[in-house]
C-alpha cells in the first residue's frame, strides 16, 4: 500500500533558545515562537487530506500539532518517535564540557561507532529499533494513506536515515530545524523523499 508521510520537527521551546540538552526525558513546552511557527506550517499545509497524526510522547510535538488535532484528525502517541536519550547531559546547559562530550560522541558516530551513547543514555541503534517498531506499526495500518508525524531533531535525522537507505553514521547531513519539513512516500517497498528540508512556512517569521 502507498503512504506519504510528512516528518516535521516540533516547534522551538526556550530551552532549544537557551541551549539547554533536551532529549527523551524533558518534557518542555512550546514558546511563542514554537507556537507562531506551528501556526505557520498549519496555515501552509492545512488543505493537505491527512488521515492520522503521529507524535511522540512528549509535550512539545503534540503542541506543534495541535491545530490539525482541533480539526479531528484523529492521533495517536509512539514511543518510536520520543527523541534520543542524552543521559546525564539532559537538562543541563551546553557549556564547554558538555560540548565537548558531544562532540566526541557525536564524531564517533560519524566514525560509524553507532552503539555508543552519552552515559545513561540511548545509541543510535537503540533508538533506530524503536523506530523501526513505529515505522512498522504505521505501515500496518491499512486506511491510513497521508500522515502528518511530529517528532525531534536528532531522531527526525536518524529516521531519514535508515528509511531511505542512507547509513545512520551520517544523520547530520539531513539539515533540519523547528519545524522543518521532509515529505516521504512510500511504494510498498521503499521510501523515497519527495520534499527535502522544506521551510517556505517560515519565511515570515
Amino acid at each position: 500500500m502507498r503512504k506519504t508521510f510528512y516528518f516535521i520537527r516540533h516547534g522551538q521551546t526556550d530551552l532549544n533558545l537557551k541551549g539547554i540538552v533536551q532529549g527523551r526525558g524533558i518534557d518542555s513546552p512550546l514558546n511563542e515562537t514554537g507556537h507562531k511557527q506551528a501556526q505557520a506550517f498549519y496555515e501552509a499545509f492545512n488543505h493537505v487530506p491527512f488521515d492520522k497524526i503521529y507524535t511522540s510522547t512528549l509535550l512539545r510535538t503534540k503542541q506543534t500539532v495541535r491545530p490539525f488535532l482541533e480539526q479531528g484528525i484523529p492521533s495517536e502517541e509512539l514511543i518510536g518517535l520520543d527523541e534520543i536519550s542524552w543521559g546525564i547531559y539532559e537538562g543541563k546547559e551546553q557549556d564547554e564540557t558538555i560540548m565537548t562530550g558531544f562532540e566526541e560522541v557525536v564524531s564517533s558516530w560519524r566514525d560509524g561507532n553507532l552503539d555508543l551513547s552519552i552515559e545513561l543514555g540511548e545509541s543510535p541503534n537503540q533508538l533506530v529499533a524503536r523506530q523501526q517498531e513505529a515505522i512498522s506499526y504505521m505501515l500496518q495500518q491499512k486506511y491510513e494513506e497521508t500522515l502528518l508525524v511530529c517528532m525531534h531533531g536528532r531522531a527526525m535525522r536518524i529516521m531519514l536515515c535508515h528509511l531511505t537507505g542512507v547509513p545512520v553514521c551520517l544523520m547530520d547531513d539531513f539539515p533540519h530545524t523547528n519545524t522543518a519539513l521532509y515529505v516521504l512516500e512510500y511504494n510498498g517497498s521503499y521510501f523515497e523523499i519527495v520534499d527535502h528540508y522544506n521551510v517556505k512556512h517560515l519565511e515570515n517569521l
